[in-house]
């Protein structure tokens, strides 16, 4: 990932992933095409699911709030 500062609130949505600000803000100074979650289904869902759901590291942190991981997994609805 390339060094963007995003703000939670802002950029990063508190319930998982970027907000429309975020991606836009991403894109612009990466290049890339990073589009909003398809929790509907198709083959973006499939594909994201896939790859996050392997992903090593917790799901929880210590305090017992689900990371970042985790919120990206349910607002895909994985």
């Amino acid at each position: 990932m390339a060094n963007v500062s995003l703000k939670i609130g802002k950029h990063k949505s508190r319930s998982g992933g970027l907000t429309a600000a975020g991606r836009k803000k991403y894109n612009d100074a990466t290049g890339s095409n990073l589009k909003a979650p398809q929790p509907g289904g198709g083959k973006r869902k499939k594909s994201f699911c896939a790859r996050m759901g392997g992903v090593k590291g917790p799901a929880k942190k210590p305090n017992g709030k689900p990371t970042r991981k985790t919120l990206a997994l349910r607002k895909w609805n994985c």
